[in-house]
């Protein structure tokens, strides 16, 4: 290990005892009363908040603002983790350790004498490994695995075809998904004449599904392309407000008409 690197390691170890020792003092007696009475189960909320918003500071390009929520989410983890011990559950130690196993374990092309070709191969041998860590466990085999039911649905969706698709159970190419998409607009357009609301409900998550998938086989990820184009709207629906305002016309009482010709301008 050179000198670097053990410095680098030093100080985070240091770091790392420190957030402990403050998350001590918080969880003290006569420490903070919002934080002594905190659950796994009360703060779990708050870790998916902090990564949204380390993903806001990665796609906003700004290293200063992704360092702090970087620092949130590992506060959040530590302070998850301590809880456990405190409860005599676990140790973080053992789950850093069991991350690391797990790491070695999944890259015998690197910490091994496995031969790989490329990315497909490492891709393959993962989920192998995955597979006979799930058999161990006594778990269902399958290929999708368990993805979190918290995802995102368009994100799940994605993932879903994506494990679909490395046993070539896919469409060939992009353009085959256009006949499923015309499809799954027909059922919908007869659900939505049938007036049934469940019937409705389940051919816009069919089309939605399929809409997901050309994401994918397009190399686009529909929960970023959704993203955006919600940002988009958002920015659009604003400079209207804007316009209709500098007109003397607030856009809660404004005409259809008037906001649709702000709305013009506005993408013009």
């Amino acid at each position: 290990m050179n000198n670097t690197v053990s410095k680098t390691t030093e100080a985070i170890s240091r770091q790392v005892t420190r957030l402990i020792e403050i998350i001590d003092i918080l969880r003290a007696p006569d420490g903070c009363p919002w934080d002594r009475e905190q659950t796994p189960e009360t703060v779990k909320k708050y870790i998916l908040e902090e990564c949204y918003e380390l993903a806001d500071a990665i796609d906003s390009n700004d290293p200063d603002e992704a360092c702090e929520e970087l620092g949130d989410i590992f506060f959040m983890l530590l302070f998850i983790g301590r809880m456990y011990e405190e409860n005599g559950d676990f140790e973080i130690a053992r789950s850093l350790n069991l991350i690391e196993e797990k790491m070695i374990r999944r890259h015998p092309h690197i910490f091994s004498d496995v031969k790989v070709n490329g990315t497909r191969d490492v891709t393959a041998n993962w989920q192998k490994i995955k597979a006979g860590e799930a058999k161990k466990k006594g778990k269902q085999q399958s290929v999708l695995g368990n993805l979190p039911r918290a995802l995102p649905a368009l994100q799940r969706a994605f993932r879903v075809g994506e494990r679909a698709s490395r046993v070539d159970f896919d469409w060939k190419r992009a353009e085959d998904l256009w006949p499923k998409i015309e499809e799954e607009m027909a059922e919908l357009k007869r659900a939505v004449e049938g007036g049934k609301h469940q019937e409705i409900e389940e051919e816009i998550g069919d089309l939605l599904f399929t809409v997901a998938n050309l994401s994918r086989k397009l190399d686009i990820n529909p929960e970023e392309a959704l993203h955006s184009a919600v940002k988009k709207f958002e920015s659009r629906f604003k400079k209207m407000e804007r316009i209709l305002e500098e007109q003397g016309t607030p856009v809660i009482s404004a005409t259809f008409e008037q906001m649709d010709q702000a709305w013009e301008r506005v993408k013009g």
